[in-house]
């Protein structure tokens, strides 16, 4: 019978054997994404090809991405991860605040620390100097007596223009929730609260429910393009100048279309409204370039209008010639049709917001949303 000293070894052994492949992978993930690779199966992001591809939570392709990017820059953080002194999510907060003067001195405050301790060390490296701007989404438990529905409580900071708290280079884990079919109602619900911060910025604590926070992801995606990456606070602001001013840009996507079939235009570039809409009703508004591992990239940002094959090869503005991709796929599909050394000329002597995709596709770089 194995008695426990016999065990330990053996876990110990199992145990260093797990810090290697880690440490291995890493390695392998760093070049991986330092190439750009992932682009090549389809993927627009290392997160992606890991998520997607590996098959691992968004949890962990996070923490693998941020680790596989850091190694670019400090090498010497691999023999910590292979020895067992930094695990994957100190080096979540590690990154947060390593900078080529402060590694030596910063990246042993990370050893054998616990999560909670590396976020200490991080705070304490990284003070912030205005109140922080936070973005909480978390659940709210309704007593039994009100039989209210899930809600969810929001914290947004403002203005725009006040300066944020430095934030660590991560991905965006906001996922939108599909709204339910039957319309929330909501018992007395308490009034909104409004917390000063500093001289110019508030923030504001609201109760939203699911089909808000659905509604919140689609317009972020709307205003992907004009507005990347935009916080909460910059997209229902985006969203109150256009109810203030009275401005519907984007009624084209929501009008009902005339019954009239789509005529071409004897512009080859120019896509008739009629045709965008169908071609977005048909991919149902996401990126429709074919990954690796089966199905379509999916992405709903930065969408574009594709023509499958271009406006300089003949191709023309038909419901059957045009897909809807991503910024990234679009501009894939250009090097890949006209060669990298065409469309890097063609990037030099654009404008700074020129889209290159404009060059492959004709759908002059222009989000799919926008044009319908």
């Amino acid at each position: 019978m194995t008695d426990a000293k016999d065990l330990s070894r053996l876990l110990a052994d199992l145990l260093r054997r797990e810090q290697h492949a880690l440490a291995d992978f890493l390695v392998a993930l760093s070049a991986f994404d330092r190439e750009r690779r992932w682009l090549e199966l389809g993927y627009t992001s290392c997160f992606y090809f890991l998520h997607r591809e590996l098959g691992l939570s968004k949890g962990a392709a996070f923490y693998r991405k941020t680790a596989a990017e850091l190694l670019q820059s400090y090498p010497e953080l691999i023999e910590p991860l292979r020895d067992g002194r930094l695990c994957l999510s100190n080096v979540a907060e590690l990154a947060k605040v390593i900078t080529p003067e402060n590694r030596a001195e910063v990246v042993p405050r990370f050893f054998h620390a616990s999560k909670q301790e590396a976020k200490e060390v991080a705070a304490e490296l990284r003070p912030a100097e205005v109140a922080p701007r936070r973005e909480v989404v978390t659940a709210v438990r309704c007593s039994a007596a009100r039989a209210a529905p899930e809600l969810v409580s929001a914290a947004v900071a403002a203005p725009a223009s006040a300066p944020a708290a430095p934030q660590a280079k991560a991905v965006d884990f906001a996922q939108a929730v599909h709204p339910e079919n039957q319309p929330e109602r909501v018992a007395a619900p308490s009034p909104d609260e409004i917390e000063p911060l500093t001289a110019e910025l508030r923030r504001l604590h609201f109760t939203v429910s699911k089909r808000f926070l659905a509604k919140l992801a689609a317009a972020r995606d709307a205003l992907s393009h004009s507005h990347p990456g935009a916080s909460t606070e910059a997209v229902l602001e985006a969203g109150l100048d256009l109810l203030l001013a009275a401005k519907a840009k984007r009624k084209g996507l929501v009008a009902k279309p005339r019954e009239t079939a789509p005529r071409l235009s004897s512009r080859p570039r120019h896509t008739p409204a009629a045709v965008k809409r169908a071609v977005w009703a048909r991919d149902g508004g996401c990126c429709q370039w074919p990954v690796a591992s089966g199905g379509v990239c999916g992405s709903t940002t930065r969408l574009e209008l594709d023509h499958v094959l271009p406006v300089a090869r003949g191709g023309e503005s038909t419901v059957e010639n045009l897909r809807v991709v991503c910024r990234v796929h679009n501009q894939l599909a250009a090097r890949e049709f006209f060669g990298v050394a065409r469309m890097a000329r063609f990037a030099a002597k654009a404008p700074p917001h020129a889209s290159a995709p404009a060059c492959a596709g004709g759908g002059g770089g222009r989000e799919a949303g926008d044009s319908a």
